[in-house]
């Protein structure tokens, strides 16, 4: 458990990237890790689009949020990740939602890009998950389907930057027993 708690410690949030390509077959190891992601009712509503193209990656640099500390990384990453979920699958059954909260694709996405995450990081590699953009213009230059959504985008690659750690609670903060 102590090297499983020390990956989760020493993981950040990485902008910077050493000029070196990440291989295919650490790429694979890295969807390994989403692929045996939990999700509601075993769903698996994500999808990864691998984008390549220097073109297409520029113009998903052009739908950034103004002041995003990321803007640099859609097109200076060795990989750029691009997430996307099938909308009405997860939190579903027999077409009908479940839940208060309605469609669950951000939560198993979520959970999916963590393990994405971790599994770059235990595998040498840095990344950061990217949200403050236009979604929408994003899944149109990439081509998503109706049906699905766009969620985020994670660059990835060798870091060539070691942040520290922010601030965190301390458990005491955040752990209530029986009532809030």
């Amino acid at each position: 458990m102590s090297d499983f708690l020390e990956l989760l410690k020493s993981r950040r949030s990485i902008r910077k990237f050493e000029d070196r390509p990440v291989s295919d077959e650490v790429l694979h190891q890295v969807m390994e890790a989403v692929r045996w992601s939990p999700s509601w009712a075993n769903t698996q509503c994500w999808e990864v689009i691998d984008v390549v193209d220097p073109e297409l990656r520029s113009r998903l640099q052009q739908t950034m949020g103004k002041g995003n500390p990321a803007t640099k990384t859609i097109t200076s990453a060795p990989k750029l990740l691009v997430l996307v979920g099938k909308k009405e699958a997860s939190g579903y059954y027999k077409g009908m939602v479940t839940t208060k909260f309605g469609d669950w694709l951000l939560f198993d996405l979520g959970i999916a890009c963590q393990e994405l995450c971790l599994a770059a990081h235990a595998l040498g590699l840095g990344t950061v998950v990217v949200g403050l953009f236009d979604q929408d213009k994003a899944a149109e230059i990439c081509g998503v389907p109706e049906g699905y959504e766009l969620v985020a985008m994670v660059p990835m690659g060798y870091p060539a930057q070691e942040p520290k750690a922010p601030k965190r609670k301390e458990v005491a903060e955040f752990l209530h027993t029986d009532k809030f």
